[in-house]
């Protein structure tokens, strides 16, 4: 009888020790796929996407009313007037519906306000921009043959509500100030490539600026 329990234990100490091997296999498989999974990733984070954007072809034509100054504007934008410049007899909008954009132009004639107090407004207004950007880049405007100098002013930082401004003055009758804005909660590092096709198009208005006489 004695022997006969032996064998029972023996029995079921060796169905233990083989359940005990199976169950330890399978763990182990379920590991090596679980670090095989691990591994097709590199472990390296994925970088964010953004939507890709359409833009179209440079294109321009001529804004020449009776405002005191004139300049091409692309045929994918328009002419536009809201509350705040409907203030002013010669402020606009140039918006860009299918990119949610636009720049707002303001203008003075010099003989109703002082050149140095013009130039440190618009400087004050890039500045206020200074606690969102990582860095204000300045380059001169310089064209004497259409008497057309000034400022223009990149604003980069990924939070920042206007990325690009400028001022540009004949130093004697005329000051047109602009600014770059979008209707969206600001996020540049996806709206860059916008940004870099608008601030085409204002250099192609600020290369084409002629001033006329009031």
């Amino acid at each position: 009888m004695l022997n006969y329990y032996r064998e029972l234990i023996m029995k079921g100490s060796q169905f233990y020790s083989l359940q005990k091997i199976v169950s330890l296999t399978i763990l182990q498989a379920l590991i090596m796929l679980l670090i095989y999974s691990c591994d097709q990733d590199n472990y390296i984070p994925k970088p964010r996407g953004y939507l890709r954007i359409d833009l179209p072809e440079h294109e321009y034509q001529l804004f020449d009313t009776t405002f005191p100054y004139q300049f091409e504007y692309p045929i994918y934008a328009h002419i536009a007037f809201d509350k705040y410049t409907q203030r002013e007899p010669f402020w606009l909008n140039i918006d860009y519906p299918g990119l949610n954009g636009k720049i707002h132009l303001s203008y003075k004639h010099l003989k109703n306000a002082n050149l140095n107090d013009m130039v440190e407004d618009s400087r004050t207004m890039v500045y206020k921009h200074a606690p969102k950007a990582i860095g204000i880049r300045e380059s001169i405007v310089n064209d004497p043959t259409s008497n057309v100098f000034g400022t223009v002013y990149s604003i980069e930082g990924k939070d920042v509500a206007s990325p690009f401004q400028f001022y540009v003055t004949d130093s004697v009758h005329h000051f047109l100030r602009g600014a770059l804005y979008f209707n969206t909660v600001p996020n540049n590092d996806s709206l860059q490539p916008v940004i870099e096709f608008i601030i085409d198009d204002i250099d192609q208005l600020i290369g084409t600026l002629e001033w006329k006489e009031l």
